[in-house]
């Protein structure tokens, strides 16, 4: 009889701590109904100031958005993966993939946002007309937008690619330098405007160019068409699973505004396009 009422007890304490647990959202997959606070990686500009610009917004809806800034792109992924944050906004789709496909992750993209033009920026020479062999050009040291700078330098006459690499291209794709033999010095992409009284010349990315205030520097920038645009465009970008959380859905239709896009119209000037 003392052995039943013993194991009575136990249950008893067993059933109410775990009501206790419950009733404190603990432990991994608990209701976070109550968590209105959206965090979201991304870089500096325009990302940070695009999220940012919907701030309020979100605000009036019962959502608080924290933007959490990084100036790389490696850090906002790992971020997500690791549950830091609840999405990252910096990267296109062929960049995600690359990530993917190295680090065995799973992030996906849940929506279109923006396109930045690539340039070519003036260094110790402001014309193109004024390579000379020997000149040295940056270009972004990860996969993909080495290979749409190479295809940028390429479109100006610098270099020649070998047929069918220009996707995936790296300087051991360039068989031919129309205007003499130029050094392409690979980079991390946000170290090169800071690296331009060291070359000639600078192939960057946009956001990096309009956080560097060096807009004035352009001399080239990269033909588009609509299946460009498309294939470099900037997402929103979780874990797979998150892609309809609530916070997730109300993010994302904050930022497909008319508000949006008339903010990235009159704050970037062309340099960012919006996408949905």
């Amino acid at each position: 009889m003392k052995n039943i009422k013993r194991i009575s007890i136990l249950a008893a304490v067993l059933v109410l701590s775990l009501g206790i647990l419950a009733a404190c959202g603990g432990g991994a997959g608990g209701d976070d109904s109550a968590d209105k606070t959206i965090k979201v990686a991304a870089s500096p500009t325009p990302h940070a100031e695009i999220l940012n610009s919907v701030k309020d917004q979100l605000a009036e809806e019962g959502w608080t958005l924290e933007v959490i800034e990084f100036d790389d792109y490696v850090q906002p992924n790992v971020a997500t993966t690791d549950g830091d944050v609840d999405a990252n906004y910096f990267q296109h789709v062929p960049y995600l993939d690359q990530y993917n496909e190295e680090n065995g992750t799973d992030l996906v993209p849940v929506a279109n946002m923006h396109y930045e033009k690539m340039a070519v920026y003036a260094g110790t020479k402001d014309s193109l007309d004024a390579i000379e062999a020997g000149d040295k050009i940056g270009v972004p040291n990860d996969a993909t937008n080495e290979a749409r700078a190479l295809k940028v330098l390429e479109e100006q006459g610098l270099i020649k690619l070998k047929e069918g690499s220009s996707e995936t291209a790296t300087v051991t794709d360039i068989e031919e330098y129309p205007k003499g033999e130029i050094e392409i010095v690979e980079l991390e992409a946000a170290s090169i405007p800071a690296s331009l009284p060291d070359l000639a010349f600078g192939v960057i990315n946009a956001n990096y160019a309009i956080q560097a205030d060096i807009m004035d520097k352009v001399v080239a920038v990269e033909g588009t068409d609509e299946a460009q645009e498309d294939t470099y465009v900037n997402i929103i970008v979780v874990n797979a699973g998150n892609e309809n959380s609530e916070k997730i859905q109300a993010l994302v239709n904050a930022l497909h505004s008319d508000a949006t896009k008339a903010f990235i119209e009159e704050t970037f000037n062309g340099a960012v396009v919006a996408k949905f």
